[in-house]
């Protein structure tokens, strides 16, 4: 991916209500941008179809590690929006991506639920529970994470000072409707890191740049073309501020008006999802002016 990249109208578009150059690619988020548990947000299913019929680029990013792309993919298409396998990309798939380009041998200790851990034996992935063998332990969004599990990492990171720590997402918690949530893969990651001090040597979930290039591959679109549309300041956000593209927040998840900063004055501010096909995206101009509630 280049390494310098431009935004559309970077010097004008970073301040007030101003018209919003047509992207080639869109890519969404999903849980709190898309959708809530099982329930599609107001102006989803409209806006990818707007966008898809003006011949736009739709993919979709997930850091959540529980499902695989087919079933992001199933789910989407039952709540009202038709989506391939191949256009949604999440933790899974960047954390296969990931090992086979760098550790294609490795033994591995999944901290995970069934679908990363099916994905890894389909891959050809050696799964082993044995410190002594273990390479790499990684840690991700597991409802049944366990005290044996802390255990054997501890091993195989602290006394046998052979493996190294991944995750797959750095996501505090997951969303709830109704504003309540779980703990995800950064509590798993914390607390390895407590005991070990072991730190985590990479994360396949946005922030990092490694799920955007598993989303874009093949493509050949430059980033700057691209528009990053997610609810979550510090991974959808920062992501696409780090990389150089465009981004818009929305307020149905985990961000709240008042949380943004100078740091995201060149971010789009989203009402409603169906700004994306206005031409206009109202931007934070003054930022302690921010009062308005939003709901989730």
């Amino acid at each position: 991916m280049p390494s310098e990249l431009g935004n559309p109208s970077s010097s004008s578009a970073r301040s007030g209500d101003v018209p919003v150059p047509d992207y080639d690619v869109y890519i969404f988020d999903l849980d709190g941008t898309l959708y809530l548990g099982d329930e599609l947000l107001p102006g989803a299913a409209s806006t990818i179809a707007g966008l898809r019929q003006r011949g736009k680029v739709v993919r979709f990013l997930s850091n959540n590690p529980t499902k695989t792309p087919e079933q992001y993919a199933d789910k989407l298409t039952r709540l009202g929006i038709p989506v391939a396998p191949d256009e949604v990309t999440n933790t899974i798939t960047t954390t296969l991506w990931w090992l086979r380009q760098n550790h294609p041998q490795a033994a591995l200790f999944p901290i995970a639920e069934k679908p990363l851990c099916d994905a890894l034996l389909t891959a050809g992935f050696v799964l082993t529970d044995d410190p002594a063998a273990i390479d790499i332990v990684i840690a991700s969004y597991d409802r049944n994470f366990v005290y044996r599990d802390l255990q054997i990492a501890f091993d195989a990171l602290w006394y046998h000072h052979r493996a190294i720590l991944i995750q797959t997402n750095p996501d505090r918690y997951c969303p709830f409707p109704g504003g309540r949530g779980e703990p995800d893969a950064a509590a798993i990651t914390a607390a390895i890191e407590a005991c070990t001090q072991v730190k985590c040597s990479a994360s396949m979930g946005k922030p990092s740049p490694l799920i955007l290039h598993a989303a874009l591959a093949g493509l050949d679109v430059p980033l700057d073309r691209c528009l990053m549309t997610g609810d979550r300041l510090g991974t959808d956000i920062q992501m696409a501020l780090d990389t150089g593209m465009a981004a818009a927040v929305v307020f149905t998840g985990e961000t709240r008006p008042g949380d943004l900063t100078e740091a995201h004055s060149g971010v789009h501010r989203l009402g409603s999802l169906e700004q994306l096909l206005g031409g206009h995206l109202p931007r934070l101009s003054t930022f302690e002016a921010v009062t308005s509630p939003m709901t989730r």
